[in-house]
């Protein structure tokens, strides 16, 4: 049920933008209201992972997790230690989430910060066929990951040949370096996006500031890093979000290009834990929310950021 507004308030609304609008909407109460109820299904799942990763091995055999509340009492960081530390089947996920951080980070740092220069290129410098690449940028989005994974493995392994011309001989990575594989296999997929998202963004920079600059004297360089940088960190944010979470919760490109033993990312244990043999399944759950605190934590940290980013973009005026 809405109330009808007042005379004052349809004034007022005569003139608002299309932002303003968009603002007012969003902060109504029956916004409000289904924002709280879609928080509250989206949580429950969550907390019926962490309340199982409490719970004792018998427990999780015989029961639901909501049978948690009528006997409380019964709760263990056992899980916890035998997931982390263990050197059992289905233990040791340390050495697994360090492996995650370790490609994680590079994962996410190299693609935004190129994304953020070829952005600003093809936004605010003149070059002969910019259209034609961005175009080009634009299209690479639509091509599916899985049906680059095995050339670009091909490319890592054999190198790339012509004929009988060599462009870049076969990697032969070995052990712990072929997480480098990881690094540039996720820079790449994340790239087209990331380059569109912050183009998209840069265009809507007003020009006059940017005329300012150049009248000041100012190099490409020097406009990027004073002027572009501190006006697209809510979007740079943003992007930086979707890139972490897509690379923290991989599994496809972790699997493929660093399949052994010491590179193995956190994810491709949780699938064998869940896989066909099913091993140490009561310790799943534990091992789950191992793997999505860190993410929840960074978004949560970076939420303020996040928003001001989706809503900088969404609208004019």
């Amino acid at each position: 049920m809405t109330t009808e507004a007042s005379p004052k308030e349809k004034i007022a609304r005569i003139g608002e933008t299309r932002g303003e609008r968009l603002r007012r909407v969003l902060s109504s109460r029956v916004a409000s209201l289904v924002a709280l109820v879609i928080a509250v299904l989206w949580t429950i799942p969550t907390a019926g992972l962490f309340i199982s990763s409490l719970r004792p091995d018998d427990d999780i055999r015989t029961s639901g997790w909501w049978n948690f509340f009528a006997d409380p009492g019964s709760i263990s960081l056992y899980n916890y230690n035998y997931v982390l530390y263990s050197d059992s089947q289905g233990g040791g996920l340390i050495r697994n989430l360090i492996n995650t951080v370790v490609i994680t980070i590079p994962g996410v740092l190299v693609p935004v910060a190129f994304a953020a220069l070829a952005a600003y290129a093809l936004s605010w410098i003149n070059f002969k066929g910019r259209n034609l690449l961005y175009v080009g940028i634009f299209a690479l989005q639509v091509v599916p990951l899985q049906m680059a994974l095995i050339p670009l493995l091909a490319i890592f392994s054999k190198g790339l040949h012509i004929g009988d011309m060599t462009l870049m001989p076969a990697w032969e990575l070995e052990g712990v370096y072929t997480i480098v594989q990881v690094w540039i296999a996720h820079s790449i997929f994340g790239l087209p996006l990331a380059i569109f998202l912050l183009h998209n963004f840069m265009r809507e920079l007003p020009s006059d500031v940017m005329e300012a600059a150049r009248i000041d004297g100012a190099s490409h360089s020097q406009i990027f890093r004073k002027v572009v940088l501190p006006l697209v960190t809510p979007a740079l944010a943003s992007i930086a979000i979707f890139q972490f979470l897509w690379v923290w919760n991989d599994f496809l490109v972790g699997r493929t290009f660093a399949p052994g033993e010491a590179t193995r990312p956190l994810t491709a244990v949780l699938g064998d834990m869940a896989g066909t043999w099913g091993f140490g399944w009561t310790r799943l759950p534990a091992a789950a929310f191992i793997a999505i605190i860190v993410p929840l934590v960074v978004f949560l940290l970076l939420q303020r950021f996040f928003v001001r980013g989706l809503l900088a973009g969404s609208v004019k005026g």
